[in-house]
């Protein structure tokens, strides 16, 4: 059921908070074996507090949408009484408070269920680079769920959580919600809180929900901003004469072909509902993998360096390979890579005054076989995680909100994304409401 249909309920009493964490650790019970989606399981502390929940809402104490819903939380998050992991063994420090958007959520009646799994420190996009093993996808535990919130994913597909909260620094919300056929809503830059988030890019990493539907999404990400009243979402847009920008040479040069196949029929619906479709192009493209390389690597060796020498062996191999190789960009590289970030943020506002949202894939490929290092193009091969990355990263570079839907299933049985961008939050998820009422909706 959606929030507000789950949120009816409780209030009929025709199911209770309790009820809900039951169904959630029962999925957990039966699936983490599988999947190994999350960390650390909350039951005896979930159990309590979804009876808390229920004698609210007895006494007549409703704190609103959120209360009593079950929600998991990737272990970057700060939670009073929880280590901490970012998915790494070497982090073993108990959180002393809540994350601010955690403390929000609480105050919510958000009813917290676990952590999720996740690529160690949030530095990969396929998640199986974790010390605490792979996250394995529902559907074939021989492949990625995605990265870096890959037990986020996992969990809201498989019925583990009702929503999840994950990070997204290039795209770690809405690869694996495109690897699980999930909504994934990264919002613009500091529109929620980071305090209390284990960092990997602090000028780039955002806080976001991971759902099954737009509407779901919304809330939960108004509930990770405030304490108060959650507002409703706006209204869906209107189709005709909306203004879809496709960036057809950034999100169409090397994909998938069955996945571009399964994005073109969701814009054929779209226009055929009235929606103007025009491609556009990005100038600086060819900024965007440069700049977050530089910004991404030079803000994480800022956090990880003074650890590395107490704590390297217990990094996963491929982390600790990475940071401890990886040259440090001079102040004034640096200085350019934030040029060039501004300069790509000037390109995506540009284009969005002339059209409604931005359109393209939300993932090149399907979720890849975990280990594999590289995929094969004709033209040659590429980095599985670069392939991972390339059509999300441009968008924590703008800074603007985007959002992952499934659009489709490939004919392979895999879904596919449709990745809407727009100029704020509110406007993207009017868009993002229209067009999901058009196109199927899959879990896969």
């Amino acid at each position: 059921m959606s929030l507000r249909s789950t949120a009816r309920a409780l209030r009929a009493k025709t199911t209770s908070a309790r009820d809900l964490v039951e169904a959630c650790l029962a999925r957990i019970e039966a699936l983490q074996p599988a999947t190994n989606a999350f960390i650390h399981v909350a039951a005896d502390a979930a159990r309590r507090a979804a009876d808390t929940a229920d004698a609210e809402l007895r006494a007549g104490h409703d704190r609103g949408l959120l209360h009593g819903i079950p929600v998991s939380l990737k272990n970057l998050l700060d939670e009073a009484g929880v280590v901490t992991t970012a998915g790494s063994r070497s982090m073993t420090q108990v959180a002393r408070t809540d994350a601010t958007a955690v403390a929000n959520l609480r105050a919510q009646g958000a009813v917290f269920v676990g952590h999720t799994n996740m690529h160690e420190f949030a530095m990969g996009t396929t998640s199986e680079d974790s010390g605490f093993g792979p996250v394995r996808h529902p559907r074939d535990g021989a492949r990625s769920a995605g990265g870096s919130s890959g037990g986020a994913a996992v969990s809201v597909a498989t019925g583990m959580s009702h929503v999840a909260i994950g990070s997204d620094t290039g795209g770690s919300i809405r690869i694996p919600a495109a690897a699980c056929g999930l909504v994934g809503l990264k919002p613009a830059w500091n529109a929620v809180s980071l305090q209390g988030v284990v960092p990997l890019s602090p000028t780039l990493d955002c806080l976001g929900p991971l759902t099954t539907s737009v509407e779901d999404a919304w809330y939960a990400l108004e509930g990770l901003r405030t304490t108060g009243p959650l507002p409703d979402p706006p209204d869906a847009a209107d189709l005709r004469g909306l203004r879809i920008g496709v960036l057809r040479d950034l999100g169409w040069r090397l994909v998938d072909p069955a996945i571009a196949d399964v994005i073109d029929t969701a814009l054929h619906t779209l226009a055929a509902r009235g929606a103007r479709l025009d491609d556009v192009s990005l100038a600086s493209v060819p900024l965007i993998v440069p700049a977050y390389g530089t910004i991404v690597i030079r803000e994480a060796l800022d956090f990880h360096t003074p650890r590395l020498p107490e704590h390297a062996d217990a990094y996963t191999p491929a982390v600790r390979t990475r940071l401890q190789t990886a040259p440090r960009p001079s102040d004034d590289e640096y200085a350019a890579a934030l040029e060039a970030r501004a300069r790509i943020e000037a390109d995506v506002a540009s284009l969005l005054t002339r059209v409604d949202v931005l359109a393209l894939p939300g993932l090149a490929i399907a979720p890849p076989p975990l280990g594999q290092s590289h995929v094969a193009w004709p033209s040659g091969e590429e980095l599985t995680r670069a392939a991972m990355l390339r059509l999300t990263q441009p968008f924590n570079l703008s800074r603007h909100p985007a959002v992952v839907l499934p659009a489709g299933i490939t004919r392979d049985g895999w879904s596919a994304s449709l990745q809407l961008v727009g100029p704020g939050t509110a406007a993207l998820v009017s868009v993002a409401l229209a067009v999901e009422a058009c196109l199927p909706a899959t879990l896969a």
